[in-house]
């Protein structure tokens, strides 16, 4: 068989009954942690534009728009995944040569479980391939080095969850595969450089690309059997080679992403936390840093740190903002907290962030670099203006795989980016048909989704 056929094999073998009780806790994890992100986007400008462009071209279909309304498949897919990451708030996997997030599968393979009446534990089995198909990738074919964007993997990871969301056979698996993977493959400028905002639609687009991919397979339209090995195919364009067992493949990789603590690239988490902690544990004022140092591993440096991908402290936008550490540890400092909040045009433009962020140097440390992905280590050191010199280290923090979220901080974390947006009793009914979503249809989760664009339900009547 080709590749992309041993790959469609997995997806089409993949069963509920297959996933462990910590895998399916986890799966739920990640659907609750997307949408409070999702529903805590809900009035950022790039969202809105996406929207309009839906409701302008598509205002109809059969797959619901959280936040209110329908669409094709594939429009709920550039929705739904642009609300979930936006923020830059959802999950992680950290491989030695990419990092991806995850959950940009989510809206694609929830449109298409719902496109297809499925049940809940479809949708979790379909959510456990498309993790399983990204992170596995990200392990063996890392795309970042060679000049590529990690949306490129989601081609095949989508691809793969919205196959098995729909009960697709071997062949039309292998055929969407083909099609998604050879159409989507992404350049890294994307995250270089100063920043706009296709570095929060650029997993949405490609998702939403992906599904429609899937579509035509679904209706007989084949794609290039060899897409990995064949000439010119990925391995030999995009990847180099590399060799994954699909047959001895499991479904529990969601168990090694990881949840951010903070609403920064994830690279930063460890760097925050110990900033924080430091600025706890001594109770110093931003007011009173002279400097501050920021050892970290290479990749930490290279994307957030003023390493290959540009000087991080030119910040002028929301982008380049959550993809700077310097303006991220000096806004902890000033703030207390690296929330939404942190991330606004007048937040950013600022003197006092604007001024601290140039007291931060970054510098990559080969320890922790070998040390990395396996542990976040990260030190912070600080020069205060009475002459004390204080430093703190963390090598994970909670929400690393090493110290997994919890059911009850996921709410905690949901609530918290959803209740300005949404009334408390809806969202305490949303929690729960995440909990029990095995055990109901994709279609009783997506009905509170869509009803969130009713004002009255969503508490917009009552705030005014």
């Amino acid at each position: 068989m080709t590749i992309a056929e041993q790959m469609a094999e997995f997806v089409v073998s993949a069963s509920y009954e297959s996933l462990s009780a910590s895998t399916r806790l986890q799966l739920r994890i990640r659907i609750l942690d997307s949408l409070g992100c999702a529903i805590g986007a809900f009035d950022a400008d790039p969202v809105r534009g996406v929207r309009r462009f839906i409701t302008d071209f598509s205002p109809d279909g059969r797959c619901s728009l959280v936040g209110g309304g329908r669409s094709a498949p594939d429009r709920a897919a550039l929705l739904n995944g642009t609300l979930v990451r936006y923020l830059d708030f959802n999950d992680s996997y950290l491989a030695p040569d990419e990092t991806c997030h995850p959950s940009d599968n989510i809206g694609a393979v929830v449109a298409a479980a719902e496109l297809a009446n499925a049940d809940g534990a479809t949708l979790l089995t379909a959510l456990a391939v498309a993790y399983q198909v990204q992170c596995r990738l990200s392990d063996a074919a890392p795309v970042r080095p060679r000049g590529f964007d990690h949306t490129t993997l989601l081609a095949y990871s989508v691809s793969a969850g919205v196959s098995r969301a729909l009960s697709l056979d071997m062949g039309s698996t292998a055929n969407a595969i083909g099609i998604s993977g050879t159409a989507l493959n992404a350049l890294r400028v994307t995250r270089t450089g100063t920043l706009s905002q296709w570095k929060g639609l650029a997993a949405p687009f490609a998702a939403s690309a992906a599904t429609q991919a899937t579509l035509l397979a679904q209706r007989g339209i084949t794609g290039p059997a060899e897409v990995f090995e064949g000439n010119k195919g990925f391995m030999q364009s995009v990847a180099g080679s590399f060799t994954i067992d699909w047959s001895r493949e499991g479904l529990d990789r969601v168990e090694r992403t990881i949840l951010k603590r903070y609403n920064a690239e994830v690279h930063s988490q460890t760097a925050i936390e110990a900033a924080l902690t430091l600025q706890q544990a001594h109770g110093f004022d931003a007011s009173e840093i002279e400097s501050v140092d920021v050892d970290v591993f290479d990749v930490a440096h290279r994307i957030i740190g003023g390493g290959e991908e540009g000087d991080k402290t030119l910040v002028f936008s929301k982008e380049d903002a959550d993809h700077s550490l310097p303006y991220l540890i000096a806004v902890a400092f000033l703030d207390h907290d690296v929330l939404p909040a942190q991330f606004t045009q007048e937040r950013i433009h600022c003197a006092d962030v604007q001024a601290l962020l140039c007291h931060v140097d970054v510098r990559p440390i080969a320890e922790y670099s070998q040390r990395f992905p396996r542990e976040m280590p990260s030190r912070v050191t600080v020069k205060l203006t009475d002459g004390r010199v204080l430093t703190r280290a963390l090598s994970d923090y909670p929400g690393f795989w090493t110290r997994p979220q919890t059911w009850d901080e996921a709410v905690a974390k949901f609530t918290m980016l959803a209740e300005p947006h949404v009334a408390a009793p809806v969202l305490t009914e949303i929690a729960s048909a995440v909990f029990e979503i095995d055990h109901i249809a994709v279609a009783e989760l997506t009905r509170l989704l869509r009803g969130l664009g009713n004002p009255a339900q969503a508490g917009v009547a009552e705030a005014a």
